[in-house]
């Protein structure tokens, strides 16, 4: 017991220890109060926020401090965000529910050695203005997807060079359709 009290009081003492605590309180808070909670206080700890951010309900953070969130900006219900490696959001970006980002992976190339034991590969991840993220969609570590993209749900999107306003699916992530193109042809 005496253990688990000191380790609260370290985790408490550091910043980023006391984050961990605060998002787990304002996690769950349903409703538009929720939302206004976590915009107040959770977006505080990220490396940078925008205007008019929302935090929906049962988001988890790691690393938030290398969370750059820019303006209009939508972070769908249930999301979990690893930006240890470094994650940006850009303007009106949406996330929808279930959306994954991580930025950092266990390395896993020597076989002799325990993969928990090896360390970790921290590859930044950028999402470009006007990008949304259908729900459950994964993005891997490295990944950039560029401004005005749409990833449909379900998606695993790994490293790869998509164009500008592509309509991307599938896992492997792959490129479908282009959302200028379409609007093109149908006369907007």
């Amino acid at each position: 017991m005496w253990k688990c009290l000191k380790l609260l009081k370290w985790e408490l003492s550091d910043k980023y220890g006391r984050f961990m605590y605060l998002n787990w309180l304002l996690r769950e808070i349903p409703g538009k109060c929720g939302e206004r909670l976590r915009a107040k206080f959770i977006a505080k700890y990220f490396g940078s926020c925008g205007e008019d951010v929302t935090i929906y309900q049962g988001v988890r953070f790691r690393g938030v401090h290398k969370l750059m969130v820019g303006n209009h900006v939508h972070i769908g219900v249930g999301n979990f965000i690893q930006a240890t490696g470094g994650v940006t959001l850009g303007d009106h970006v949406l996330l929808g529910p279930g959306v994954k980002i991580w930025s950092v992976n266990h390395k896993a190339n020597d076989v002799d050695i325990p993969i928990f034991d090896q360390g970790y590969d921290y590859r930044e991840v950028k999402i470009g203005n006007g990008v949304w993220l259908g729900a459950n969609v994964f993005v891997m570590p490295g990944v950039e997807i560029p401004e005005g993209c749409v990833v449909s749900a379900g998606s695993v999107v790994g490293v790869k060079k998509y164009p500008p306003y592509s309509i991307l699916t599938g896992n492997p992530c792959r490129v479908v359709g282009n959302r200028k193109k379409a609007a093109e042809s149908s006369g907007k």
